[in-house]
């Protein structure tokens, strides 16, 4: 039995000995060569809108309201009425000051004739110098009267304007927290409404520090990349498109200690008030960069957060470290060190490809 298990062994080993050695056939894989082009991409920000003009209305003087002239979100011109405030005093007022100052004429032209009389009389040295003067004096103080009179009687035509408050500019009004009959002063804390001009809105966002410096060091100053950047466009908060293109008109130039950002105000047309003030949005910012090298996703694979790809060396596959960034349609990097204009690279199932592999 010893003998028959040695025979049986052996036989195995030759037959082992004479086995073909296996094939291992090149991987047919999808090649691409990397080639420079021009891309466009855009950057993304957080804002908020503000109408150009978002003036507080408050009254100048005291009073009753007798009668509101708008309503809420609608549309005012410049000096339209807003509101009425009881004029009965301020009629009054302007009527005693309209009395004082024919008192005071009446009052001047006394003086007048005293002081000539006794310019003759002095002429005729039947009165003193003293005299004299008294008179002139008195004429000067009467006159000084008749001002006086004359400005209080400006004051009160003005506060009289004041009970009919009239809208700024053009705009739209908004909250109306007060009814006819409500008393109201240029004291009070809340502002009768707010006038907002909308026909071109602020949208505010911030810059980080970095992203300030690459503009200045891509346009030369924080002026030139004003003057220089393309028009911006507008994705508002129900996610769709604003139909009209906005400029950056100033960029602060002071960082915000708490934030590390800058502050940027860009203006925006409009024409339909789709825009309202205290709305949010995302300001979208495009950009176009030359001679970028641009690959798949799927050509790359991560090891401890550093990105590979494969390139084809003498139909082998060899792996490489690359630099990316990426795009905002998620499905693309692109290249900025690592791989060079012409290089053969493995465009897809990087993940599936071993170091040295054979492909065509």
């Amino acid at each position: 039995m010893k003998k028959i298990t040695i025979i049986l062994a052996a036989v195995l080993l030759c037959c082992g000995c004479h086995k073909q050695p296996e094939n291992h056939p090149q991987a047919e894989r999808n090649i691409i060569s990397a080639t420079p082009s021009a891309v466009s991409l855009s950057a993304r920000y957080s804002a908020a809108i503000q109408g150009k003009q978002d003036i507080m209305i408050l009254p100048q003087v005291g009073g009753f309201l007798t009668k509101l002239c708008v309503s809420e979100g609608q549309q005012v011109k410049l000096n339209q009425p807003l509101f009425e405030i009881d004029r009965v005093n301020f009629e009054a007022a302007l009527r005693v000051a309209e009395a004082n100052v024919e008192a005071a004429q009446a009052a001047v032209k006394t003086n007048e004739l005293t002081y000539s009389s006794k310019q003759k009389l002095y002429e005729e040295k039947v009165i003193s110098e003293y005299d004299l003067r008294v008179a002139e004096n008195q004429l000067l103080t009467a006159r000084a009267g008749l001002a006086q009179a004359e400005a209080s009687v400006t004051n009160a035509r003005q506060n009289l304007s004041y009970c009919t408050v009239k809208a700024p500019c053009n705009g739209v009004v908004g909250r109306l927290p007060f009814r006819v009959g409500s008393l109201v002063s240029p004291q009070m804390p809340e502002p009768l409404t707010t006038v907002s001009d909308n026909s071109e809105m602020y949208v505010y966002f911030s810059m980080t520090e970095a992203q300030m410096l690459a503009l200045v060091r891509q346009y030369g100053s924080i002026g030139k990349a004003i003057n220089e950047l393309p028009d911006l466009s507008l994705q508002l908060a129900d996610g769709s498109a604003y139909n009209c293109k906005g400029r950056i008109e100033s960029i602060s130039g002071i960082i915000d200690k708490q934030t590390g950002a800058v502050s940027v105000r860009a203006v925006f047309p409009n024409p339909d008030r789709l825009l309202l003030s205290g709305g949010s949005c995302n300001v979208v910012l495009p950009e176009t960069r030359e001679n970028v090298i641009v690959i798949p996703q799927t050509a790359t694979y991560e090891i401890q957060n550093k990105t590979f790809c494969y390139r084809v060396i003498d139909g082998k596959a060899v792996a490489t470290l690359i630099q990316v960034e990426a795009m905002p349609d998620g499905k693309q990097y692109i290249v900025s060190s690592g791989l060079t204009a012409g290089e053969r690279i493995i465009a897809e199932g990087a993940g599936l490809v071993r170091d040295g592999e054979e492909v065509e």
